[in-house]
């Protein structure tokens, strides 16, 4: 029996969800497929994630034109390279994620007329990244793609709401959920030597509590809000806190000028403090100490799809303060292993910190609900997910 042919398409190598996600898939599907991964290029202010791939052995293809902002000559060379690579490749199934490769490689495989066409959405970009006319000319391109597509994909329950109800883009018997998955084992920390490493680092003694957000230094992500609510949460407490932005972008520099504007004292790469208020580590690929050394973890975004750094802060057992959006409540038990906020919900946030800080009970009583996620997120289970959902659609074609 011939195997059922995979073309994989992805945005880019970042250190990212999508980016373990199709690692996974590339890996772990099985012997009756046969998969080849694309992938785009990372753009500055990213950390190249590439190694994801090294560690279980998966050779993407790179597309040196298919970036993630939008360029139409390089866009178009993108596009044309991937309708070469199908012809020669002759896929059962192409299977994209993410904003552009979705774009591109979807219509590439319109065209080159794949008898499977499938989109997984990692987040969107419907509202807070760009204006009114823009974002009604991606909600426009989307809903003429998902029509042409066989399946779209969304990974919480709370997506596809947006994506059906909300934005429109296809109706809810049109779109499958299917949960992210990881190799979660590796943030158990039985014997304490991951957190001991990160802290003995940064010198933090038992009495500090680390307070940590992780992800891309943009917009969407709103450090803004965690500086500020961490500003005023020093001046309503007497707790030792501190407080880590784990990650780079284009917005660092205005981050570390409204540390300045809160009195808050910073230490970084390039120039060590004795004494932070925070701390900017930049990337980090050893993301299991960093959790595991954290007390407290934080997410403060606009918009999310499915925040694999929450998922990793309750496989490590680790009590998160979150803005509610996207589908982060699909993730949490909330009031348990989470307290949950309003965009921009400075005051409340701050409360939450300093009633963590104060309180250690609490953070293990929040902690103690996290173990959940450790099976729920694995990639197993995605892997198992996937192969049901292909069988599923490649026996539907061959009736």
């Amino acid at each position: 029996m011939s195997k059922i042919k995979v073309l994989r398409i992805m945005h880019r190598m970042s250190i990212s969800g999508p980016t373990h996600h199709a690692a996974y898939l590339t890996k772990y599907l099985g012997d009756k497929y046969e998969t080849m991964l694309l992938s785009g290029m990372i753009e500055s202010g990213e950390r190249d994630g590439s190694f994801i791939m090294e560690q279980i052995g998966v050779e993407p293809v790179y597309i040196s034109d298919m970036e993630r902002s939008i360029n139409l000559i390089k866009d178009r060379k993108a596009y044309l390279k991937i309708r070469e690579i199908i012809k020669n490749y002759q896929p059962d199934i192409v299977h994209t994620h993410a904003a552009k490769s979705g774009a591109l490689g979807r219509l590439a495989a319109i065209h080159e007329k794949v008898p499977v066409i499938i989109h997984t959405y990692h987040g969107h970009v419907f509202h807070s990244y760009f204006g009114k006319l823009k974002t009604f000319i991606f909600l426009t391109i989307e809903r003429f793609l998902a029509k042409k597509s066989t399946r779209i994909i969304a990974i919480s329950n709370k997506q596809k709401e947006e994506l059906s109800k909300d934005f429109t883009i296809a109706p809810p018997s049109k779109i499958s959920v299917i949960k992210l998955g990881f190799d979660l084992s590796k943030f158990v920390d039985v014997d304490g030597r991951k957190r001991n490493k990160f802290r003995s680092e940064f010198q933090l003694d038992d009495s500090k509590i680390a307070f940590g957000i992780i992800g891309r230094v943009t917009g969407v992500k709103n450090h803004h809000h965690f500086l500020k609510s961490f500003a005023l949460h020093k001046t309503q407490s007497n707790a030792n806190s501190i407080a880590f932005v784990i990650g780079d972008g284009d917005l660092m520099n205005e981050i570390k000028d409204l540390c300045s504007e809160l009195g808050l004292n910073i230490s970084t790469p390039q120039n060590k403090s004795t004494q932070p208020n925070v701390i900017f580590t930049s990337w980090r690929e050893d993301v299991e100490f960093v959790m595991n050394g954290l007390d407290v973890v934080c997410l403060t975004s606009l918009n999310e799809g499915t925040p694999v750094s929450l998922i990793e802060a309750q496989a490590a057992q680790k009590p998160i303060l979150t803005t509610n959006v996207g589908g982060v409540e699909d993730i949490v038990i909330k009031d348990k292993s989470a307290l949950l906020y309003k965009v921009n919900d400075v005051d409340g946030l701050a409360i939450g910190m300093t009633k963590l800080a104060e309180n250690p009970d609490k953070r293990l009583e929040m902690a103690s609900y996290a173990n959940s996620v450790r099976e729920e997120f694995s990639y197993k289970r995605l892997v198992k997910d996937i192969d049901g959902l292909y069988q599923k659609l490649m026996d539907g074609k061959s009736k």
